[in-house]
């Protein structure tokens, strides 16, 4: 094995380690003696791949980022030409994905906010350009963002051990919130809210005072 394999071998495996400590004992006990008792490298060699907890975690977010845009990118070609919102049902599908396997990249995620919140930057930046594409395809953005706070508040509350929800439970509502024929009658057009709206504010401009 050529010392290119070894290393990225050693850092693959101090990686691992790091979310199975973060899985099993949260972020706080994440220490690089912890990755080296967990992972089997000597504390050495994995100072030899990360010089600090901040830069394993960096890794691990960086390498989390690649994994779920790598999913994106799959399930976008698949649904790009069958969904009226491509956009809505890809960013659906990867926050399932991310709920449902073990030791997720949300971890990392948390990981991340909690040790060092500027880490959180990048993956805020690509949240909000992804938000930008749901809403621009969306006949109701309103509703599409609703969807997509679903989808997160099931995540969340499954990864920080506050959903009473089930497995099946889970995914019977992640199916329900990529079913856009589950939300299309609820639909209102931003168009017709606009107008509505501007109607009943001149209909009340128009309207007499009544007399004191």
């Amino acid at each position: 094995m050529d010392n290119a394999t070894r290393s990225e071998r050693s850092r693959n495996a101090a990686l691992e380690a790091a979310i199975a400590i973060i899985a099993r004992d949260g972020p706080g006990r994440l220490t690089l003696d912890a990755i080296a008792r967990e992972s089997g490298l000597s504390k050495g060699g994995v100072m030899h791949q990360f010089r600090t907890k901040e830069a394993v975690l960096k890794a691990l977010l960086e390498r989390q980022m690649v994994h779920f845009e790598e999913f994106s990118s799959r399930y976008m070609a698949k649904v790009s030409a069958t969904s009226a919102n491509p956009n809505l049902a890809t960013q659906l599908a990867t926050v399932r994905e991310a709920a449902t396997s073990p030791n997720s990249a949300a971890l990392a995620l948390v990981a991340a906010m909690v040790e060092n919140p500027s880490l959180m930057a990048l993956p805020r930046e690509r949240e909000i350009e992804r938000m930008a594409a749901i809403r621009d395809e969306a006949a109701d953005p309103d509703l599409a963002m609703l969807r997509w706070a679903g989808a997160m508040g099931l995540l969340l509350s499954s990864l920080f051990g506050m959903s009473p929800l089930s497995k099946d439970e889970h995914q019977r509502l992640f199916a329900r919130l990529l079913d856009d024929a589950q939300w299309t009658g609820l639909e209102r057009p931003a168009a017709k809210r606009i107008a509505k709206s501007g109607a009943t504010s001149a209909g009340k401009s128009a309207s007499p005072r009544k007399r004191a």
